[in-house]
This record gives structure tokens, C-alpha cells and sequence, in this order.
């Protein structure tokens, strides 16, 4: 009867110390997120935040980077909107990864809880996705 139990036990242990990361790979995730949070406020410096809306208008965007689980859309140098996600969709605007930014809206407009895909611009496969939390505008005072 306790073999029953600790069989069940142990391989739901080795499960989980198979899913912890090694030091070396905790040690590139770190790196990463430091030079994501390195790189995002490089993006705003000079810019200061503004109260959060829930939506923004979807063609005026000329540029989107993402850093980290942070999506920044930039209208112009001087007015930016940043949204946290869940994560899910790391791999826009960097130069290690091929992945564009895809929205399906009726209206013109992404808005907080909107769900968008990221798609490698060479296969055209699906990479990721995530869900959008509220925009933040980011403006250079004058």
C-alpha cells in the first residue's frame, strides 16, 4: 500500500525538477529580462507617462517593439503607448526573431483584452500570442 503511494509521488517530483531551469539557463533569463528592461527604458527616456485608456487607434502606429511581455507602439518621437501583456508575444521588432504583430479588429482600434498572434515572417507559422492590458501614452513634454 505505500509503494502505491510514494510511486505517484516521486514521479510527480521528477516532473517538476524536470521543468525547473538549470543555473546556466536562469542565468540567461535574467540577462534577458535586464536587457529588456535596458532596451524599454532607452525606447522611453525623455517621455513621461500619461493616464492609461483602454484603447488606441490601430493605423496610426508606425513602428511596434515588444520587450519582454511590454508591446510599445510608437506614433511619433514624441508620442509613444505601451501596454503590458501575460507575455506570449517576446518576439516582435527584435532582431533575433522574425515574428510580426497580428490583429483582427473590426473597429480600427486595439484595446485592453484584445488578443493578438505572432507570426514568423518567413513560414508564416503561428509563434505566440497574448492579450493586451491597458495603453499607456508616453509624451515628450515641450
Amino acid at each position: 500500500m505505500r509503494f502505491r503511494t510514494l510511486l505517484p509521488l516521486t514521479t510527480m517530483a521528477a516532473a517538476i525538477a524536470g521543468c525547473t531551469p538549470t543555473p546556466a539557463q536562469q542565468a540567461r533569463i535574467e540577462q534577458a529580462a535586464a536587457t529588456n528592461r535596458a532596451d524599454l527604458a532607452a525606447a522611453l527616456r525623455g517621455l513621461t507617462p500619461g493616464k492609461p485608456t483602454q484603447c488606441i487607434g490601430q493605423y496610426t502606429t508606425r513602428q511596434v517593439n515588444a520587450y519582454g511581455p511590454t508591446i510599445v507602439y510608437t506614433i511619433s518621437p514624441r508620442l509613444k503607448f505601451v501596454s503590458q501583456t501575460a507575455g506570449g508575444c517576446e518576439g516582435i521588432g527584435q532582431r533575433s526573431r522574425n515574428d510580426i504583430l497580428v490583429t483582427r479588429t473590426t473597429t480600427g482600434q486595439l484595446c485592453s483584452g484584445d488578443i493578438a498572434q505572432t507570426v514568423d515572417r518567413t513560414s508564416g507559422f503561428f509563434t505566440g500570442s497574448c492579450s493586451f492590458g491597458a495603453f499607456v501614452p508616453y509624451r515628450k513634454e515641450r
